[in-house]
């Protein structure tokens, strides 16, 4: 895939020749430096953007013909996405954001509910259900991130520097539930991250710097 922004002369090729696959039950991790364009390849993969050249395809289907609804359906079903800063909306309960992603597709508000509610209790945040995000942790806030990224059940998960606004000891506790979230629900997952640390620990590390990606390492 090729992505650049602006033309002619203030034109730059944020992306060049990017070769990625990911396949169900695996965890990638994408390192590099800022500015390389981490953040544009998980805006791609997610079909919030497109590739100016080169084919993307998910789950077995090439997404170039995809209308916009089409796009945002998947989005919506399939794929689920987690920031560095939670995203969460400040006039909604953490049940109700975590919930969000189900009641948008049209779920019943009370089965939405419902299923926000196990899923919170999963993550510890059961007794935190009712609140307002202002009213949480940065901890708590984005472990109610993650929880709205994981009740569609989605396929292919994405996450943009989760733990880099959070202190060690969340970040670790962030990094272990999405491992475990994870191998629950086998889902391909795309993690862009700084932390070497915790990038050592997915199946594979990918290495993002002018433009191209280069295996760094794997477990064996």
């Amino acid at each position: 895939m090729h992505k650049g922004y602006g033309v002619g002369s203030r034109r730059v090729e944020v992306l060049r020749s990017v070769d990625l696959a990911v396949f169900s039950g695996e965890m990638v991790a994408v390192v590099g430096p800022s500015g390389v364009g981490k953040s544009t390849l998980l805006h791609l993969v997610g079909l919030l953007d497109r590739p100016d050249s080169g084919e993307l395809s998910l789950f077995g289907e090439d997404t170039a013909p995809l209308t916009f609804d089409a796009r945002s359906r998947w989005r919506a079903r399939r794929i689920g996405f987690v920031f560095q800063f939670h995203a969460l909306l400040a006039e909604f309960t953490l049940e109700e954001n975590v919930a969000m992603p189900l009641l948008i597709v049209g779920i019943d508000r009370a089965e939405a509910l419902a299923r926000a509610a196990v899923l919170l209790e999963v993550m510890g945040l059961a007794d935190r259900r009712g609140h307002l995000p202002d009213e949480l942790s940065g901890g708590e806030q984005q472990r109610g991130a993650v929880a709205r990224a994981l009740i569609s059940a989605p396929d292919l998960l994405l996450a943009d520097e989760p733990t880099g606004n959070l202190d060690s000891a969340n970040a670790e506790s962030l990094f272990v539930l999405l491992r475990e979230a994870h191998a629950r629900h086998e889902m391909a997952s795309v993690i862009v991250t700084h932390n070497e640390e915790l990038a050592a620990r997915c199946d594979r590390v990918l290495r993002l710097g002018a433009g191209g990606l280069e295996e760094q390492c794997s477990k064996a």
